[in-house]
């Protein structure tokens, strides 16, 4: 996977947007407003940090060496994958998968809760 590759997949998702809320080269990805996936677009090595939950992430770190706490970010949420050809693009898409619906999930119960009060 490279940084197109990236790029198109991320934004293949509904209502998916990238911005640049940092700076002009850390590229950000969201859902409802809410962070799914952020870049380096100056890193030689692409990197991507992916939202996870806490077991799963502690899970995909002890099994996958490309997989680290999340550089800048919650540590117990968030790992770093450094995408070096170690992990099948397939396996990629599906931690970018899971990083979108967790926190698309997560707007979405928020908005129903706010709607019931």
């Amino acid at each position: 996977m490279n940084i197109e590759t990236l790029r198109e997949y991320c934004l293949s998702k509904p209502d998916a947007i990238e911005c640049f809320p940092f700076d002009n080269v850390t590229l950000v990805f969201k859902v409802n407003g809410k962070m799914f996936a952020l870049t380096n677009i100056d890193d030689e090595e692409l990197s991507i940090n992916l939202k996870c939950e806490p077991e799963k992430a502690i899970d995909l770190r002890e099994h996958y060496p490309c997989v680290l706490p999340g550089y800048h970010m919650n540590k117990k949420y968030w790992n770093t994958v450094m995408v070096d050809g170690t992990a099948a693009d397939e396996l990629l898409k599906e931690w970018i998968d899971d990083s979108y619906n967790l926190v698309k999930g997560k707007r979405s119960e928020k908005k129903i809760v706010n709607n019931n009060v």
